[in-house]
């Protein structure tokens, strides 16, 4: 049609400048977008994962393209459907008929229209359907379980990578009919196809049967939709005991699904027929039938099984579910037979000291070092510099010694702590150019301090620190497996922002190494800033105008960033979900980040859902929602990768850990040559790997439930357990988060007393609603029995204390708490309460909990070790090193191979006898001999572990000493 006269018409200049000021908007809108892309492909070709960025990216545009072109396609179709089919006349309702003037704008920009709605439409669409490229990854890649689920029989790679695609297009099918529904029917009503006038209104023919066969389409979609309800029906939690198919859904709701989609397919042959019948009452008729039939059949029927038939007879109907469900759990989670073995432990035992004496794996190697409170101790002693840090929760590792011995270590790096720069060390060029990386490894052995606490304080019952850093990383002295080629690190957890690195040959060092030399990375770190294309974008991306202008950036010079070892994983293996704690070990003389990777799965046939922020909360990991990304419920997880970040370089190594996991198998024909062979792990990496705290941090908390196979049992809910609260006062107490796993060098539980020790995570697992110990849960990390879960139950009638009331009985000893008090010294010290650990020793189980004082309201305090706690079948023991303690409780000579402490072991507050002198008073006599009667009663009391004892024998040593005091003052001078 011709423009209307007087219409403005646009010269050829308008365009052009038109056209320039959209491409202007485009860059501005878009132009940070394109840098990131740039920073982007520029990191990941230097880690060596390009790979894995244009495979992601090429699958997104597809998706775009596809989604776009799909939504976008169908808009257009029924556009022009609905255009081609209007009444040739369409008379006007009034001379304000406003659809009128509608009609006119459209006829006169139909291009515009006819091209703009779809691709406006096609543009949103394929921008939302860019973000499931995991799915379709998938769909494409998916790798057979040979399991088949127990109700269709078919394989799990059906539910896990299939099923969840095809919803996925059955959800874009039905949001592009039902948008094209609406816009056809909108495009009908302003070209005259339907009016609304008269007392029905009325329809055209092709109106008509346009809009009735995409109502079809749309209820055929429907049935479909019911077809995927089925296998989905696997996944129900209508439960709130178990996850999967209930007895409900099995006999009402799996049938009604059948029932609608019968239903289904009869209404859209009605809205069919309806195309060729000049009325619409048919498919009417059909919709209230499917409406009716959804609520009747599909909600009504299964409500009225659910009530009068399953819940009068709960526990029998629900029988198969249940056991199904216990299969399908602890397959999905690595808790089969294969990994765990359940192991009848009594818990109770009279052991003598021979007996105890004879552990040699687990009381030499008792840990009384808390990694949660030596941060502080860390970096008073070792920090050198305020910009040097450790992590507020240091690690544990081990090592082999010189004599080949393993021991286990309190690990923490000294990281270049960013936010620690202070001063000039904030500007630009000492904060990206001088101050880069950090220097060296500290470990101290977790079984041993320097000296015991004496108490006038001074510098007992720390750590004995090894720092290996650049002044002797190849020392002599050190084992083989803590010699370090390169101690700088330059990639950590504490490391913020980015660091531009490099110099040409011969030019003066300018990064900060230590007080007397600078020096210049020589590492394959980073990406170059060899180009001004690179200056500039890194300038624009981080908005600072000195990369460009500064001199020192030369050929030479790269650029780090993102350099926080999980964020570089995450990055590399977008598939994996990461542990919460990375940490750095020594592996063939290179400082290495540990990280551990998880593959899992959000529908595992008839398996538990997992809310894995909850799963994972503790005291140290912090509540749930501390982590985002853990905020989302799975029921398959599989540690199948562990990765490792070299502190030096940043080079990232994924390792296939479980290579037989179809999760991990399927992202490997995703990304191929991105994970190496399990082969490929060294031995001096698999030394150091560990079970990590994340995945044990489920499983114990399925197992407090699924340790259960019977299901009438596990329908009562009589034989569950709970993960027990952290007793501390550092923990939160009673009803605080959950007691965190610890880390041991011990004895296999259930195993002999001696040979060698074995690297484990465990916990403590008491009865539901009840702080009595129930269980004792460990999994190896050493690398002939890795992985293997270990689980000592005790009887159902046990009344082991369990974590709380261990700690309410150190608390409640009168010892304990008189000596606390003294520590405190009315306020000028802290008291903290370390790791309450639990150990299986002979028969029964050993709680030892290392105590701290600092000096309070001091920035320069530290932690030290002061006593040791320990508990053993309601006895207590309390002395200023573990070996004492140990005495206390089992009797003379338990802990003969408990390593020394060096140093003059402190006396019992109040355990002196005063000296009576030649010429005392008979009165003075008989009080010092009280003192020394009611020391003894003391000792007798603490050994047998009799707390009336204990407290009459206070009370009387109290007496005897204000006696003693009142007869010295009466005791005549000279």
């Amino acid at each position: 049609m011709r423009p209307p006269v007087g219409a403005p018409t646009l010269t050829r200049r308008t365009r052009i400048l038109l056209a320039v000021a959209g491409v202007l908007v485009l860059l501005l809108l878009g132009g940070s977008r394109l840098i990131n892309f740039y920073i982007d492909w520029l990191w990941f070709g230097e880690v060596g994962f390009r790979g894995v960025f244009t495979t992601i990216l090429f699958t997104r545009i597809v998706q775009f393209l596809a989604g776009g072109l799909l939504i976008g396609g169908l808009v257009a179709l029924a556009l022009w459907i609905a255009y081609r089919s209007r009444p040739v006349f369409v008379p006007l309702s009034g001379p304000e008929d406003p659809i009128a003037r509608y009609r006119t704008v459209i006829i006169q920009r139909l291009r515009l229209f006819a091209i703009g709605i779809p691709v406006a439409v096609g543009l949103i669409a394929g921008l939302a359907a860019q973000g499931d490229w995991q799915i379709v990854q998938q769909f494409l890649n998916s790798t057979p379980f040979g399991i088949a689920d127990p109700e269709f029989g078919l394989d799990v790679s059906f539910y896990a990578f299939q099923l969840p695609f095809y919803r996925l297009l059955l959800n874009w099918l039905f949001v592009g009919v039902a948008i094209s529904f609406v816009v056809a029917l909108v495009t009908h009503y302003i070209f005259g196809g339907i009016r609304l006038t008269g007392r029905g209104g009325q329809v055209s023919g092709a109106a008509r049967a346009q809009l009735a066969v995409l109502a079809g389409v749309f209820v055929l979609l429907k049935a479909v939709a019911y077809w995927l309800d089925r296998y989905e029906l696997l996944f129900s939690d209508r439960n709130p005991l178990f996850n999967g198919a209930t007895y409900t859904d099995l006999n009402a709701v799996m049938p009604a699904k059948l029932i609608l989609l019968f239903i289904s397919l009869i209404c859209a042959a009605a809205f069919f027929v309806a195309v060729f019948r000049n009325n619409l009452q048919l498919p009417a008729i059909a919709t209230v039938l499917l409406v009716l039939s959804s609520v009747l059949v599909g909600a009504a029927w299964p409500a009225i099984l659910q009530q009068f038939v399953v819940a009068p007879n709960a526990q029998a109907r629900e029988a198969v579910s249940i056991e199904r469900n216990i299969a399908a759990t602890r397959d999905a989670y690595g808790l089969t037979d294969a990994t765990v073995t359940e192991v009848p432990y009594s818990g109770e035992s009279e052991a003598t000291p021979a007996e105890v004496r004879a552990e040699t794996a687990t009381i030499p190697n008792i840990r009384i070092l808390d990694p949660a409170q030596l941060t502080d101790t860390f970096t008073q002693l070792q920090q050198r510099r305020t910009f040097y840090g450790f992590p507020e929760t240091l690690d544990i590792d081990r090592y082999r010694g010189t004599d080949g011995t393993m021991q286990d270590y309190i690990v923490g790096l000294r990281e270049l702590r960013t936010a620690g720069l202070a001063g000039n060390q904030t500007d630009w060029i000492n904060q990206q150019l001088v101050y880069t990386h950090g220097n060296g490894i500290v470990v101290a052995p977790a079984n041993q301090v320097n000296a015991a606490l004496d108490d006038a304080g001074g510098e007992g019952g720390l750590p004995r620190f090894t720092s290996i850093d650049t002044t002797n990383s190849m020392s002599e002295a050190l084992p083989e497996s803590l010699r370090v080629e390169q101690p700088r690190t330059y990639y950590g957890e504490l490391i913020q922002g980015y660091s531009i690195v490099g110099a040409p040959e011969g030019a003066p060092p300018v990064e900060y190494d230590s007080d007397t030399q600078q020096y210049t990375y020589d590492g394959k770190g980073g990406v170059p800033l060899d180009n001004i294309v690179n200056r500039l974008a890194f300038s624009a991306y981080y908005g600072e105008r000195n990369i460009l202008f500064n001199n020192s950036i030369n050929e030479n010079s790269k650029i780090m960033y993102v350099r926080d070892p999980a964020d570089r994983v995450e990055l590399v293996a977008p598939w994996l979900t990461v542990d919460g704690d990375p940490y750095p070990s020594v592996v063939d003389g290179r400082i290495t980040w540990i990280v551990d990777g998880y593959t899992s799965l959000d529908n595992y046939p008839y398996a538990e859902r997992t809310q894995l922020g909850e799963a994972t909360a503790d005291t140290l990991a912090g509540g749930p929602g501390v982590r985002p990304e853990l905020n989302r419920e799975v029921s398959y997880l599989r540690n199948s990768v562990k990765a490792t970040v070299d502190a030096y370089d940043g080079t990232v190594t994924l390792y296939a850990f479980d290579e037989s996991d179809p999760v991990l198998q399927t992202w490997m024909k995703t990304f191929p040559d991105t994970v190496q062979p399990s082969s490929a792990i060294s031995p001096s990496l698999r030394e150091h790997v560990r079970y990590p705290e994340d995945l044990f941090k489920v499983q114990r908390d399925l197992l407090t439930s699924y340790h259960v196979d019977n299901p009438g049992e596990f329908f009562s809910n009589v034989s569950f357990w709970e993960v027990p609260s952290d007793p501390t006062p550092a923990g939160g107490g009673a009803g605080g988060l959950a007691q965190p796993p610890y880390y041991l060098l011990a004895g296999q539980p259930g195993g002999q007393a001696s040979g060698d020790p074995s690297f484990q995570l465990t916990s403590a697992l008491v009865f539901q609603n009840r702080d009595i110990l129930s269980a004792y849960m460990s999994a190896s990390s050493d690398p002939g029995t890795y992985g293997q879960i270990t689980l000592l139950q005790l009887p159902p009638d046990t009344q082991e204390l369990g974590p709380q009331q261990v700690q309410s009985r150190f608390v409640g000893t009168p010892v304990v708490s008189q000596e606390l008090g003294l520590l405190a010294r009315n306020g000028q010290s802290s008291v903290i309460n370390g790791n309450l650990l639990t150990l299986p020793v002979a028969g029964g189980l050993l709680y030892v909990e290392p105590v701290y004082i600092q000096r309070a309201n001091e920035d320069s305090s530290y932690p030290q070790l002061a006593r040791v706690l320990v508990s053993y079948n309601g006895r207590v023991g309390f002395a200023p090193d573990l070996a004492t303690a140990l005495d206390q409780v089992f009797g003379a000579g338990a802990a003969a191979d408990v390593p020394t402490t060096p140093g003059t072991v402190a006396p019992d507050p109040g355990t002196a006898v005063p000296n009576t002198g030649a010429g005392a008073t008979p009165e003075l006599a008989a009080a010092a001999a009280g003192i020394q009667t009611a020391i003894t009663n003391l000792k007798a009391a603490q050994q047998s572990g009799d707390f009336a004892a204990q407290g009459t024998a206070l009370a009387a040593l109290d007496a005897a000493v204000q006696q003693f005091q009142a007869a010295q003052a009466a005791q005549p001078a000279g």
